[in-house]
């Protein structure tokens, strides 16, 4: 069975990311998400600098669902795997899962709305990106 074109974004658990009982706090994984999809983005043509830069446009999170399943500590090694689900006309769905040694560890379920940055209102995503995403999409063979 194939499956979807996956970004993979490494880090490592620092003291600043854990709390008193020595786990990550559960706010955290939301930066650990959002240092990992602006990386996937850029890697699948969709650099969010142009985005603001030539087109006045901006992605900005609509939704997110996070299940936490099992936690992380100190110094474990991690990765944030980020997928694109789907695609509308100005809205992109992803999956970002923060896993170690393959293990999922937090789901991460997001929606993000293409806006124009000059006044927050929705734009639809260019057509470009919009090719971009899709290939994210994409269902690879093994």
């Amino acid at each position: 069975m194939g499956r979807r074109v996956t970004h993979f974004y490494p880090l490592r658990v620092y003291y600043e990311d854990t709390d008193a009982g020595g786990v990550v706090y559960h706010a955290n994984y939301l930066r650990f998400a959002e240092r990992a999809r602006p990386e996937a983005l850029r890697d699948a043509g969709v650099p969010h600098a142009e985005m603001a830069e030539q087109h006045g446009l901006i992605l900005m999170v609509r939704r997110t669902n996070l299940d936490y399943l099992a936690p992380a500590r100190l110094d474990d090694s991690l990765i944030v795997a980020t997928s694109c689900v789907a695609v509308g006309a100005a809205t992109l769905d992803l999956e970002q899962i923060v896993q170690r040694d393959g293990r999922p560890l937090v789901v991460c379920k997001l929606q993000l709305a293409c806006l124009r940055a000059s006044d927050q209102r929705p734009q639809r995503i260019p057509p470009r990106w919009r090719t971009a995403l899709r290939h994210m999409m994409d269902v690879n063979s093994p």
